[in-house]
């Protein structure tokens, strides 16, 4: 799966691509199902070549996922906007990466404990050791689907603004305007009486 548009900014190694999915954490997910095509943004984890998908068992995309069924996992990071001279040369910098591979159901009780577990700890590093873990009735409240990463490719876009020759006389400020993601301290419930965790002082996610 080649990058098409701007070629240049395609990466396809795997250690790239390992990073960008291993810092996100919401992706969009698209597949076919009775005829018709769907996007949700899905919680995800990678363990090795595969991602782990979750969500109940109501929901009419993981219902109609079968074994085999391709596909596609998008996870966009944004890391700044681009302000260029002219209007036309506006961009943002990024890093995404498209993933495309095959359903399949995840029905190994151990398994599924394990890729929840994966899921939670991708998101809270610690938090599984710390919070009680799925009941017989949530697991079976619970759809769970591995994706088999078949092919991949990364797109990144960094640096400045890149304007036409001759804008670049005029006098308007251009550059770019840096964008993370900043937690805020952590907020307990009124009924928690307990200390915050380590995990959570202070949290952070991987950086790529």
């Amino acid at each position: 799966m080649k990058v098409r548009r701007r070629a240049g900014r395609g990466r396809y190694d795997q250690k790239t691509i390992n990073a960008i999915l291993d810092e996100g954490m919401v992706g969009h997910l698209g597949l076919v199902t009775d005829g018709q095509p769907y996007v949700i943004p899905v919680l995800y984890a990678r363990v090795r070549r595969e991602i782990y998908l979750h969500g109940s068992p109501l929901s009419r995309l993981l219902k109609g996922m079968v074994s085999g069924a391709p596909l596609c996992l998008t996870v966009t990071l944004l890391d700044g906007l681009v302000l260029a001279r002219s209007a036309f040369h506006h961009s943002m910098n990024y890093r995404s990466v498209v993933v495309l591979g095959e359903a399949r159901a995840v029905d190994d009780p151990d398994e599924k404990v394990a890729a929840l577990e994966a899921i939670v700890e991708h998101v809270i590093p610690g938090r599984t050791q710390d919070a009680r873990g799925p009941s017989r009735k949530e697991l079976k409240a619970t759809e769970v689907v591995a994706m088999a990463i078949r092919e991949a490719s990364a797109k990144i876009r960094k640096g400045p603004p890149i304007d036409a020759a001759e804008d670049y006389a005029l006098s308007i400020w251009a550059g770019e305007v840096p964008l993370t993601l900043v937690p805020g301290t952590p907020a307990p419930d009124d009924r928690c009486d307990s200390a915050v965790p380590e995990y959570l002082q202070p949290y952070r996610r991987p950086a790529a």
